[in-house]
């Protein structure tokens, strides 16, 4: 198939990111459908190929072109907002869910948990290791999303227009894998601090004193020692995140809501975005929990292996311990997560995250 000049620069497929037009949009220009969803055609006078402009409503004399610094930074904020302040607020769950794994016998279930941590450490005990989380899961947000939109944009770049509209659901999977590796690096020393903070109440208070009590105790090469089962957590749960996540709200927008994406409020697109994240949450936690075990075990235990955790815990409560609390804390986790993200998105003038994108102004469906 021939391609223009322009078309062989290959930049990420129209309908993945569709921009609601201004009267000034370089979008004037009707374009094509991919997959049935209207994709614009850049307008011939534009220099430099195809950009994407997205203008924050309450900056009108603003606009933030896509791929830019400016909109990798939006991204990265919205990531930091959606990720560090949603982990933080279920500490609480987080924190009856790591001694649940580490201490069965005494952490039976989830509501004598909460008894236990009541009368053994008091009210405050329900927020403890609340700084490492915030911390940790804010950097971990960034990187997250932020790499995710670079990535897809990169690997969209590799493949082509035509080969990424074909496989988009493999890119969204090799985005979300490749920004994970990068966003664990980062989350990996706040992850250890939490979970020794957290199920050993004697051995520090909190980040302050809990991280130098850390490297004393293992060395700064400790704090990376759950690298590899962390990856194994969050890499199937971040590509199950992203990639159930589109699917699911592709068909809550198909089947589930009777008027297109375009005519509905944005109040509306939001809560759609809770709901699919919810539902993209529960299954997150079940493809990652054996791994979120060995993560709890490795940092509570010093000098424990895979095989130490495997021969303890058993093959089945890898699976199951801690599992319902989990999908509770998750799905409501990845639901505000999600919803957070495209609010930040709506605020700064772009379009909300899967479904049937917009027709942009001037575009025929």
């Amino acid at each position: 198939m021939a391609l223009s000049e322009s078309s062989r620069n290959a930049l990420l497929p129209g309908y993945l990111y569709a921009a609601p037009a201004a009267a000034a949009s370089p979008f004037a220009a009707a374009g094509g459908g991919v997959g049935g969803r209207a994709v614009a055609a850049p307008s011939a006078a534009v220099a430099g190929g195809p950009a994407v402009w997205a203008r924050a409503p309450s900056e009108p004399g603003r606009r933030i072109e896509m791929y830019t610094p400016a909109f990798y930074a939006a991204c990265t904020a919205g990531g930091i907002a959606s990720c560090g302040l949603t982990h933080m607020t279920v500490t609480p769950l987080d924190l009856v869910k790591c001694n649940m794994q580490i201490d069965p016998a005494k952490y039976k279930s989830i509501s004598s948990g909460f008894g236990v941590l009541l009368k053994e450490q008091g009210p405050k005990g329900f927020f403890r290791g609340w700084v490492p989380t915030l911390l940790g899961y804010s950097a971990q947000g960034a990187c997250k999303f932020g790499f995710y939109e670079f990535f897809k944009k990169y690997y969209s770049d590799i493949a082509g227009p035509e080969y990424a509209a074909k496989y988009k659901t493999l890119i969204y999977l090799a985005g979300s894998a490749s920004a994970e590796v990068i966003a664990d690096i980062a989350l990996c020393p706040m992850e250890a601090v939490k979970v020794r903070v957290q199920t050993q109440p004697g051995f520090a208070r909190g980040l302050s004193d809990g991280l130098p009590k850390f490297v004393k105790s293992e060395g700064y090469t400790g704090l990376y020692k759950g690298i590899v089962p962390l990856w194994g957590r969050q890499i199937p749960y971040t590509m199950m995140k992203f990639a159930s996540f589109e699917m699911v709200v592709e068909m809550i927008y198909k089947y589930a809501i009777p008027a297109p994406k375009s005519e509905c409020s944005k109040n509306l697109q939001l809560g759609v975005s809770f709901a699919g994240g919810y539902i993209a949450g529960v299954f997150c936690a079940i493809v990652s929990h054996p791994a979120d075990n060995l993560v709890s075990f490795l940092n509570n235990a010093k000098g424990a292996t895979v095989g130490d955790a495997v021969k303890k815990i058993g093959l089945v409560g890898l699976f199951t311990r801690g599992l319902p609390l989990r999908i509770v804390m998750i799905g409501t986790l990845t639901g505000a997560q999600w919803g957070i993200y495209d609010a930040f998105k709506v605020m700064v003038g772009l379009p909300t995250t899967g479904g049937v994108a917009p027709t942009p102004a001037g575009t025929k469906a």
